[in-house]
């Protein structure tokens, strides 16, 4: 049950890339506080193609109190990165534009090219100090 659920949280996390460790650690909160409902509820479910998320979505009347509160808990924490995501992104485009072209987004690699930087606009280098401090 373990490789479906983290199928269906996987799928919920991929526009996130950038932060790994962050999805890989909210995947496992997830995965520990909802096992057991998705096994009494979507084991029969094929993962894949948003199947399970449907799964879960049928059944949201039906979870376990700590499992729809450390959803809610998830998806509220997507919601704030994906917030600091867009503020780093139009904070700083010019500055990756000119600096950074040649770096592959992920993994913090375009956040270490800016940090290295010669220079950065001011805009940029508080979005760095909002979103990383």
């Amino acid at each position: 049950m373990k490789s479906k659920v983290t199928v269906l949280c996987a799928a919920a996390f991929l526009s996130f890339s950038g932060l790994a460790s962050a999805q890989e650690d909210l995947l496992d909160y997830v995965v520990k506080s909802c096992e057991q409902d998705l096994t009494q509820f979507c084991s029969t479910v094929n993962p894949g193609e948003g199947r399970l998320l449907h799964c879960v979505a049928a059944h949201e009347d039906q979870l376990s109190g700590q499992c729809a509160y450390d959803l809610y808990q998830a998806a509220s924490l997507l919601e704030q990165l994906a917030v600091a995501i867009s503020y780093f992104a139009e904070s700083c485009a010019t500055d990756i534009q000119a600096n950074c072209s040649d770096v592959a987004p992920g993994e913090g690699r375009l956040l270490a090219c800016l940090e290295n930087a010669e220079s950065v606009w001011d805009a940029c280098a508080q979005a760095i100090r909002d979103t990383t401090g």
